[in-house]
């Protein structure tokens, strides 16, 4: 299996030591190498070039969004960004990763030798998945909106109508992007409630999900327990929680609460399907995303089984189709389609 190669650009010498150690020992990596800020990155990269690049946020001469988009623009590379900025402000995470980022790591200003230690499989995982992305799905800086979050008021929530269709949504890797080609081309009038689980660090959820509510006719908001899912309405399960559906009759609700992994991860795409298939069955439909292992796969052949139509993104426009093949391989889906085609099964459902 050839190896995967990797450049780190932070100007923590001790981010510098700790991940050289982390990908010098793994077989899987061919380290390439480290330097303190993009402008010696490049440098040494030319010679060189990584097929993953791991990019602090905060360096001297030149920030590493502002490298991020250049990379994106002049040599489209995978990159996974690994700063203390991200927890701070989710919105510099999710500006990254409109800018092309395939994962976000965030680290602490305090412990940070222990925290990089303890989180080597994140890391490892998060870069193994950033290798496996398709480049002419990522994002072009030049043809992306700026970021922005307004604040336009819209209905009241309390005032848009049950829904007695639902439609749950599972993505990872590339899921921000996808979640917003398909939600911004939703019509309210026409659109039953949704829920969504994106695979996302906690925090960054909500920021999110305001970026989406901002440039969508849709209103979209991270879940909270209890939540009614209506029509017109998209709820995002948080970071760090485990989001389900339950009826009541003839509305459905959300349950947002902590439990263990799943898959390895939290919130876990299968959790939130197999409640929609026990709870809404063959009136639901379930769509699965760009994003790289196995989950949701189980959870929407469940859902496939009690009657739902179930969808799949095709490879072609996947950032990483790993989500989408398994669900195919294990028999779950009745349509693969493209990404620009998923928004189409939404609209007018129920």
């Amino acid at each position: 299996m050839k190896k995967i190669k990797v450049f780190v650009v932070d100007d923590s010498a001790v981010v510098r030591q700790v991940l050289t150690e982390i990908f010098k020992s793994d077989p899987t990596f061919e380290f390439l190498g480290s330097a303190s800020d993009p402008i010696f990155a490049m440098d040494k990269m030319n010679s060189h070039w990584p097929d993953v690049i791991v990019l602090d946020i905060e360096m001297p001469r030149m920030d590493g969004l502002s490298f991020l988009k250049k990379i994106m623009t002049e040599r489209p590379t995978p990159v996974v960004i690994c700063s203390t900025l991200t927890t701070e402000g989710s919105d510099t995470a999710l500006i990254a990763m409109s800018l092309g980022a395939c994962e976000i790591i965030t680290k602490p200003k305090i412990g940070l030798k222990d925290f990089l230690h303890e989180s080597t499989i994140e890391l490892t995982d998060a870069v193994i998945a950033a290798a496996s992305v398709s480049l002419k799905a990522l994002p072009n800086p030049k043809e992306r909106k700026e970021f922005s979050i307004k604040t336009e008021k819209k209905q009241d929530i309390s005032q848009l109508q049950a829904t007695e269709k639902i439609v749950a949504i599972g993505t990872s890797t590339g899921g921000t992007i996808a979640l917003e080609e398909v939600l911004t081309k939703l019509a309210r009038e026409k659109t039953p409630g949704i829920v969504i689980v994106q695979h996302m660090p906690e925090k960054f959820t909500e920021t999110f999900a305001k970026r989406l509510d901002s440039i969508c006719e849709i209103s979209v908001r991270e879940a909270k327990d209890g939540d009614r899912v209506v029509r017109g309405l998209a709820l995002i399960a948080p970071g760090n929680r485990h989001m389900t559906v339950r009826r009541s009759g003839a509305q459905y609700f959300v349950e947002v609460a902590d439990g263990p992994l799943v898959n390895r991860h939290k919130p876990s795409v299968d959790v939130l399907f197999r409640s929609v298939a026990r709870q809404a069955g063959q009136n639901s439909k379930g769509i699965i995303m760009t994003g790289m292992g196995d989950d949701g796969a189980s959870g929407l052949l469940e859902m496939k089984e009690a009657g739902a139509d179930t969808i799949a993104q095709n490879e072609e426009t996947s950032v990483v189709f790993g989500m989408p093949k398994e669900a195919i391989k294990r028999g779950g889906v009745n349509h693969i389609l493209p990404l620009t085609e998923i928004y189409k099964t939404i609209v007018g459902y129920g």
